[in-house]
């Protein structure tokens, strides 16, 4: 089945839909229909005619931030920039993607959806730079890249809380890469 493709009014109010949605929920995970349209200033019959009910607005939200973070590393370059380079503004990207849709990001995809799909294929692509990386020396040659991937996301996600929150995505990029490649041990004198 094919979907006919929006008009660009339509789908300007559904992106508006859809960005305070984001706001809305971020601040209230409560808040109902009636608030996230009250927020995009549209009525509550657009949204209604636009999403079936809550879940499908939540839904098309995840689907939303996916595609914006699939963008963000696409930006990065990862296959052509050199993989260090790559893995920094990689993560300046997503660092600020998912600040801009913390919500959407943080719901759960259902097992098959559309929405683990595309999570599945962004792991993929960082799995693809942990190899360029690996494959520089840099990462141990015996190095499990899924596990190496996991510290990576966990380390992101703890950038964006506490005291860290708010702080430059550069800094916070230039840290998480620090410690995921060199942990918190002490450094050794560079020799030259």
């Amino acid at each position: 089945m094919t979907t006919k493709p929006l008009r660009a009014d339509a789908e300007r109010s559904v992106r508006t839909i859809l960005e305070a949605a984001e706001r809305v929920l971020s601040d209230n995970p409560a808040a109902s229909m009636e608030q996230v349209a009250e927020a995009a200033g549209v009525a509550r019959t657009t949204i209604h005619r636009r999403f079936a009910n809550r879940q499908a607005l939540v839904d098309a939200m995840a689907a939303t931030a996916v595609r914006h973070l699939s963008e963000a590393i696409e930006a990065g370059r990862p296959e052509t920039a050199p993989p260090l380079v790559a893995l920094h503004q990689i993560t300046v990207n997503v660092l600020r993607t998912k600040v801009s849709w913390a919500f959407a990001l943080g719901q759960p995809a259902a097992p098959g959806s559309v929405v683990a799909g595309m999570q599945q294929r962004v792991a993929y692509r960082c799995l693809e730079l942990f190899g360029r990386i690996r494959d520089l020396g840099v990462l141990d040659a015996e190095v499990d890249l899924e596990w190496t991937r996991r510290v990576y996301y966990a380390l992101i996600g703890e950038s964006l809380h506490g005291d860290d929150a708010g702080a430059d995505p550069d800094v916070l990029a230039g840290r998480i890469i620090d410690t995921l490649l060199r942990g918190a041990g002490p450094r050794r004198p560079e020799t030259r």
